[in-house]
């Protein structure tokens, strides 16, 4: 176990991507920043493995975005399907930015390269430490751990996660609820008749599915389940496919590389800051998973954040509340575009799942429609010098 410094400038706590990201830029600042985290070493699945273009360019901030690109998958179409009929297509390719694509790389890849861009900066992550008590004054913050090692900071920020400690001890409100169904996530590899240089969402009866490519000829696949297995098999994936994706040239799983079974919420923290305390990421607001965008909304954070605490603690003035004023209205569309896009998806009801359908098709002829579409997945539509430029 690594032993806590007694002081630092800022503690975060959760060493996930948006806790790596926050740390990178506060160390790269010169910030003396301390990196805790319970777990006893970082993520060795995949998970989140959507990066949009909105979070390549802030993470040329921490000179990460490059070696990324480098490592994931160069995607630049969106499919919507029902079985073997394409209903709407969206494309990323004339999109404005430099990065016009979606980038499929798995979170353990993620990690990898902030942490090593948080080493290059002279930070760490400090393991295993669990939070178990922290509490504020006029003068800053004292954060125990549950080996009874404390630490004093000026600032600390949650970063641990929908569960998150820091967020219990600041009282702050998490609204929102659960959804009914269960989700299935499984990486796997497969004989897949719609090749790997788009992602699929696969509308049917039964539910839907998402199948997107990964680097090294694996497959996400991401579905609904009314009652989910807790680790998926190749059986468990199969069946899923053959219910939910094409039929004329249905894919074949050879391999289940790793599944999980997991509910989702769509859930918003009344705020972002109570005093010395601040939320980010899943700790301040956590969604569906349609449109890849929880990781990137929450990296997102960790940047604004991290120049705000900077100037902070440089300049002795307080421009904290900038960050929740920015980014919590961000969070809010995020929630409410992808609980669209959910609902959307798993229409149960014949009727309505063939007036969606019918509406899917129609707007594919229109362009305007590809576009707006475009820029929400990617989040360029959630940048404010965008948003005020039209």
């Amino acid at each position: 176990m690594d032993r806590l410094p007694q002081t630092a400038d800022v503690l975060i706590v959760g060493a996930g991507p948006v806790g790596l990201a926050l740390a990178t830029k506060l160390a790269a600042a010169g910030i003396d920043a301390v990196l805790v985290d319970q777990a006893a070493e970082g993520a060795n699945t995949s998970r989140a493995a959507v990066v949009h273009a909105r979070t390549l360019e802030v993470l040329r901030e921490i000179d990460a975005a490059d070696e990324l690109v480098q490592r994931g998958l160069l995607i630049t179409r969106f499919t919507v399907r029902d079985r073997d009929r394409t209903l709407l297509t969206v494309g990323f390719d004339d999109l404005p930015t430099d990065f016009p694509f979606t980038l499929l790389v798995p979170q353990n890849i993620t990690e990898e390269v902030l942490l090593a861009r948080l080493k290059a900066s002279g930070g760490r992550v400090l393991r295993p430490h669990r939070l178990a008590g922290i509490s504020q004054d006029a003068e800053g913050v004292t954060a125990v751990m549950a080996d009874g090692q404390e630490i004093r900071a000026a600032y600390a920020v949650g970063t641990d996660g929908m569960h998150s400690t820091v967020r219990d001890h600041t009282g702050i409100p998490f609204t929102g609820d659960t959804y009914a169904q269960s989700f299935v996530l499984a990486d796997v590899r497969m004989d897949w008749p719609l090749g790997d240089d788009e992602i699929q969402l696969c509308f049917a009866p039964e539910g839907v599915a998402v199948v997107a490519p990964l680097p090294g000829g694996r497959y996400r696949i991401v579905a609904t389940q009314d009652d989910a297995p807790a680790r998926p098999g190749i059986g468990d994936v199969q069946r899923l496919l053959d219910a939910r994706g094409p039929q004329a040239h249905p894919g074949k799983v050879t391999e289940v590389v790793w599944s999980s079974r997991f509910r989702v919420h769509h859930r918003l923290a009344d705020h972002y800051r109570s005093g010395r305390l601040l939320l980010a990421g899943d700790a301040a607001h956590v969604h569906s998973p349609a449109g890849g965008q929880g990781m990137n909304t929450g990296i997102q954070d960790a940047l604004v954040l991290g120049g705000r605490l900077v100037t902070t603690l440089r300049d002795g003035r307080d421009v904290l509340d900038e960050y929740e004023s920015l980014r919590r209205p961000v969070a809010e569309q995020v929630v409410a575009f992808t609980h669209r896009m959910t609902k959307i998806a798993t229409v149960g009801n014949s009727p309505l799942r063939s007036v969606r359908n019918t509406a899917l098709r129609a707007l594919d002829w229109l362009p305007a429609v590809h576009r707006t579409m475009a820029m929400n997945l990617s989040e360029l539509a959630l940048d404010p010098e965008r948003a005020q430029a039209g």
